[in-house]
């Protein structure tokens, strides 16, 4: 029984120290977009900043961007505290998050579910592995 115990906390813990790391493209005030090649990509804090920004400005002398890594927090906030001001004209600010490698990058044609989060199988090994654990130590 013990043992069983002991590998059911081994299970139930086995996920929670991930380290994840993502890349994304970062530049300040830039023009047409061409801070996507590879010298501007960077390597995000681990477990801090998890996801990409792009800040698109409309103004006078032409269109500018701003991209960079972020947490989501700050990320989510800011992007919809802009929401308002994102009207494509002059004096616009858009700012966009996202949380895939490099998803900061130019834009691309939208695949029809390109939008959607997909969890890795990884997230569910952790509790399946503990309850087979669980039935096989209850019997």
């Amino acid at each position: 029984m013990r043992r069983c115990a002991t590998l059911l906390i081994i299970a139930l813990t086995a996920g929670t120290s991930v380290a994840l790391q993502i890349q994304c493209y970062q530049c300040e005030d830039v023009r047409q977009d061409d801070c996507s090649s590879p010298e501007f990509i960077v390597n995000c804090t681990v477990n801090v900043q998890d996801m990409c920004q792009k800040e698109v400005l409309v103004m006078e002398d032409g269109i500018h961007y701003r991209k960079s890594c972020a947490s989501s927090g700050a990320c989510l906030i800011a992007s919809s505290g802009y929401q308002q001001f994102c009207t494509g004209k002059l004096n616009s600010v858009c700012i966009t998050c996202c949380n895939t490698a490099l998803c900061n990058g130019p834009r691309h044609k939208r695949r029809a579910a390109s939008h959607t989060c997909r969890p890795s199988i990884s997230l569910y090994t952790s509790p399946l592995l503990s309850l087979m654990l669980l039935h096989l130590c209850s019997h």
